[in-house]
């Protein structure tokens, strides 16, 4: 089985409320989270986990607070000799715009998203209005779209898990690595979630679910799920990564 490296390419920011990240804490801290594009290196396919944001804003206080540079989309894959053009495979871990806001600049790339994300996209819940279904309408009419359903293996080493916990087709990728198996989470969360602080354990919680979610229940149980299962965790939005080159 083929193993792979993992780079993280920061694509975007956000700056909001830290309970948009952690679901019923951290109210009124005012916190910053970097958007990644994550570069899947081995093999003979250029392959990417999501794409980020199309217009990025690369200013020096964000930078500061993510500890990271900020790149475009063709800033980021240049780094690694890649256009966009070049990109073999994206798979998506939902399609909140943050996340396929580039996706038509990959013209030649299979395009993998759960069949419940496409729905949403379409028709989009008032509550839900991340979605927005002019970002991937090129890559649809190109019939470049691969729908998932279930559980997926996309190429040996790399699997897409379904995890219904930030949106209802939310998949986490799992990464054969050298150092064993990497998941990037499906859904929004920092490693915080993951690992909460002591106050938090206190109340015998042992995750918190992200902010925005579909069932705060089921996700602290699938949370704990892809906890166990990982050898190398890698929550989609953590901070600490926008100074990483390489997982592992």
């Amino acid at each position: 089985m083929a193993t792979y490296t993992i780079h993280p390419i920061v694509v975007g920011t956000k700056v909001f409320d830290k309970s948009m990240m952690t679901y019923q804490h951290g109210a009124g801290e005012t916190y910053t989270i970097p958007i990644y594009s994550w570069y899947i290196k081995g093999g003979d396919k250029n392959i990417l986990v999501d794409t980020g944001e199309i217009s990025p804003i690369q200013s020096e206080a964000r930078e500061k607070a993510i500890g990271g540079k900020i790149y475009t989309f063709e800033q980021g894959l240049k780094q690694f000799d890649l256009t966009p053009e070049a990109i073999d495979i994206v798979i998506h871990t939902h399609l909140h715009n943050d996340h396929c806001e580039n996706d038509f600049k990959c013209t030649n790339a299979k395009i993998y998203v759960h069949q419940q994300e496409l729905e949403h996209i379409h028709n989009p819940h008032p509550l839900d209005f991340r979605y927005l279904e002019d970002y991937i309408q090129d890559a649809e009419d190109n019939g470049q779209l691969q729908v998932m359903t279930q559980d997926t293996e996309v190429l040996p080493g790399i699997n897409c898990i379904h995890t219904p916990v930030h949106t209802e087709g939310g998949m986490s990728i799992a990464i054969e690595t050298s150092k064993g198996k990497a998941i990037i989470t499906g859904f929004c969360v920092i490693q915080e979630n993951f690992n909460p602080p002591i106050e938090i354990r206190a109340m015998e919680m042992d995750v918190i679910p992200p902010g925005t979610l579909v069932n705060a229940f089921d996700s602290y149980d699938i949370m704990l799920k892809i906890k166990d299962m990982a050898d190398i965790l890698i929550p989609l939005h953590e901070p600490k990564f926008a100074a990483v080159h390489s997982i592992p």
